[in-house]
């Protein structure tokens, strides 16, 4: 199921601002219930399981989908759940004569959903790879699980590197700076002193943007920087990539990021991982309006350029 990763929102806006909404109009109090929402209407839709869960569990794929339509069965006919436990509750109940061990792997990411506020985690513009990609930093502090997950190696070069600063070797702090980032952690700067971040790399769900070479690149990659540069965003996260990037929908100040990217012709809906109804939808729109990229005559896909990258394909220009 969807599940936050993390929430890159200061105390004072959280307080200020209402819950964002999922792409279905909802406002729930907690991500866990629109992770939970999504995945039954995806569910509805096109009786398809979230992606990925077949890797936690050995029952078959007929047997993971009559526990949705179990699940299905059970939200339509009780109150829909207002927090992660009731939702948790709702699958436990609707599913109570399946193996223990494979309703734990359905209903972690209600049950462990937890948004933590903090200061000076905006997303870097500079981190802003392209129109569908960035990288996000959270302070270890501000987490619990962040802290207690920290290999003790980083613990330790953070030290070495604090006592290489106070004897003024640069050389040796530089050194272990450059290798806690080849770690996955980064030494920041927040309200004037030093943290330890870590370092998350995400892939917006659903949408491909035109990579930065080709034509639209460099606009797609700005509008998204527009978009959530130097602004504070909520992740809700449904898996890892091969890449091992981080796999969400993304909201900035209570908008659905990859909306905007579709409805405004900054991307493409990726059908092959995501077949979400309003992603085709909105693109239309897009399409039928000439947003964006959709004013370019005949806009390559994005998944075609890489192909033909991956291939090596040279084009033979004929000179008369």
């Amino acid at each position: 199921m969807g599940n936050i990763l993390r929430s890159h929102q200061p105390q004072q806006q959280q307080q200020q601002q209402q819950e964002p909404l999922d792409p279905h109009g909802l406002a729930p109090d907690a991500a866990a219930i629109a992770a939970l929402t999504r995945d039954l209407s995806s569910f509805e839709s096109a009786s398809m399981v979230p992606e990925g869960l077949g890797q936690h569990v050995t029952s078959s794929k007929e047997a993971q989908i009559n526990w949705y339509k179990c699940i299905l069965e059970a939200y339509r006919n009780t109150t829909p759940p207002r927090t992660p436990a009731e939702a948790d509750q709702l699958a436990a109940t609707a599913l109570n004569w399946i193996p223990r061990v494979d309703l734990e792997c359905i209903t972690p990411a209600w049950t462990n959903a937890v948004s933590h506020n903090h200061y000076g985690s905006q997303v870097n513009a500079k981190c802003i790879g392209d129109g569908d990609g960035f990288t996000a930093y959270v302070a270890v502090m501000d987490d619990p699980r962040e802290s207690a997950n920290v290999p003790q190696k980083v613990y330790d070069m953070v030290t070495e590197r604090t006592q290489a600063r106070i004897r003024r070797d640069c050389d040796t702090a530089n050194t272990l700076r450059n290798t806690i980032d080849e770690a996955g952690y980064k030494i920041m700067i927040r309200s004037g002193s030093e943290i330890l971040a870590r370092k998350y790399r995400i892939r917006m769900r659903g949408i491909d943007a035109p990579e930065l070479k080709m034509t639209y690149g460099k606009e797609s990659k700005d509008a998204l920087v527009k978009l959530i540069g130097e602004k504070s965003t909520r992740i809700y996260v449904y898996e890892q990539d091969q890449f091992g990037r981080y796999v969400g929908d993304i909201y900035c100040d209570s908008v659905f990021i990859q909306e905007q990217m579709l409805k405004n012709g900054h991307a493409w809906h990726f059908k092959n991982y995501d077949s979400r109804q309003e992603f085709s939808e909105w693109e239309r729109k897009a399409r039928a309006a000439c947003q964006g990229l959709w004013a370019l005559n005949n806009p390559k896909k994005p998944w075609d350029w890489r192909r033909d990258e991956r291939n090596g394909r040279h084009i033979t220009i004929k000179v008369y």
